[in-house]
């Protein structure tokens, strides 16, 4: 076993392009990628690879055939797109080549996970990836292809017995979710924003998966303007325990920036500093509990200069098992380049100033009458019974 990262990266995912004015803007993406490359996690600490795009056989693993041919469709005549396949949309509008640029971050995904199970290396990062809210058959939420759903079913069609899920993104990971709904080989857990106020308005606590995979769908439903010490109260409330009971083999993670305060689409309140704390978690945990496999991918985040891109370098560099300190400067080449590309300027160091702190939900008790406890307590009497565990 190779105790070596690699990070999966062609440039060519830039050309995931729902055009101007749309918040999932690729310059995220790019300037993520410059911004490993300053911090020189490229040379040495983090094997730069790229995958092939995912191929049709691939692709059916989660996808229906007829729905990848309306892609394929779109792609060749963005005009031509079938909406009633999420296609076409104000979400997510038809271009040119979309399947090809989709199906590329979706081969990322999958080489990542390959790589792990085959254990050239224990952690493999994707951040253009964590594309969570496509469904088996149709586009959704800026999302066309599920790369992460789609990494999943093939570490299960590679041999995996248990493959665990944790998607922190701010939205609910509804996507992975449906896709492996009635397989019990399959722990999702998503934290996200409350879904009466946040899109897909899915991931109650309710939905705790389908007959015969009872207790395999794990949904925290967090108050609006949760901050840091509830979003880690939170995932420390929920996720250990449940890992520990379930023992994946693969732990794939899911790393949507859009939960910042900044984030211009939903509206939790969460630093970079707990983003950064969580990534150090979830590394934690595929050692504590799944021999050290671990596949990271990104997610959402529309705060393209100031949150995206160090949210996920500090990712990278976790994995690479070289972190960032947070008070490390920003190299002055990225802040040019970062003002040559959006004439924003750019943030000068690697944290918000946090010091993130939570109160732990097992040592320090609960109040029945606080609404972030109360909904750490609705996802524990839903799921923790059929794990064997005390809610």
């Amino acid at each position: 076993m190779s105790g070596r990262a690699q990070l999966m990266w062609d440039e060519a995912v830039t050309g995931y392009d729902f055009g101007p004015g749309h918040p999932m803007d690729p310059v995220r993406l790019a300037l993520t990628m410059r911004l490993v490359e300053a911090f020189e996690l490229d040379r040495g600490p983090l094997e730069v690879v790229a995958a092939k795009p995912a191929g049709d056989s691939t692709l059916r693993l989660v996808h229906r055939e007829d729905y990848i041919e309306a892609v394929r469709a779109a792609s060749a005549d963005p005009s031509a797109a079938d909406v009633s396949y999420g296609l076409g949309t104000e979400d997510d509008p038809a271009f040119a080549g979309i399947h090809e640029a989709s199906a590329l971050i979706a081969g990322q995904s999958v080489g990542a996970a390959e790589a792990v199970w085959r254990g050239d290396v224990l952690h493999a990062v994707n951040f253009t990836g964590g594309l969570h809210h496509a469904m088996p058959g149709g586009a959704s939420g800026f999302c066309i292809y599920n790369d992460a759903a789609l990494a999943i079913a093939r570490l299960l069609e590679l041999g995996a017995e248990r493959v665990a899920y944790v998607d922190v993104d701010v939205h609910h990971g509804d996507g992975v979710q449906a896709a492996f709904w009635e397989d019990p080989r399959v722990l999702t857990i998503s934290l996200h924003e409350h879904p009466r106020t946040l899109f897909p308005q899915t991931g109650w606590p309710e939905e705790t998966g389908g007959e015969g995979a009872e207790g395999s769908a794990v949904n925290v439903a967090l108050p609006a303007g949760t901050g840091d010490e509830g979003w880690l109260r939170a995932f420390h409330a929920v996720v250990p325990e449940l890992l520990g009971a379930f023992r994946p083999q693969v732990l794939v993670t899911q790393h949507g920036a859009d939960t910042h305060f900044e984030d211009p689409l939903a509206h939790l309140a969460v630093s970079l500093d707990a983003q950064r704390s969580v990534a150090e978690s979830c590394h934690a945990l595929a050692h504590t509990v799944a021999d050290g496999r671990w596949v990271a991918l990104g997610g959402g985040g529309y705060a393209v200069v100031d949150v995206v891109p160090r949210s996920w370098t500090h990712l990278a560099a976790i994995a690479a098992g070289r972190p960032i300190d947070p008070a490390s400067v920003i190299p002055d080449a990225w802040r040019h380049e970062v003002f040559r590309r959006t004439r924003q300027l750019a943030p000068q160091r690697m944290t918000d100033g946090r010091a993130p702190v939570w109160r732990d939900f097992g040592e320090g008790g609960y109040n029945p009458a606080d609404r972030l406890d109360q909904a750490v307590l609705a996802t524990r009497r839903a799921v923790f019974p059929a794990h064997g565990l005390l809610p």
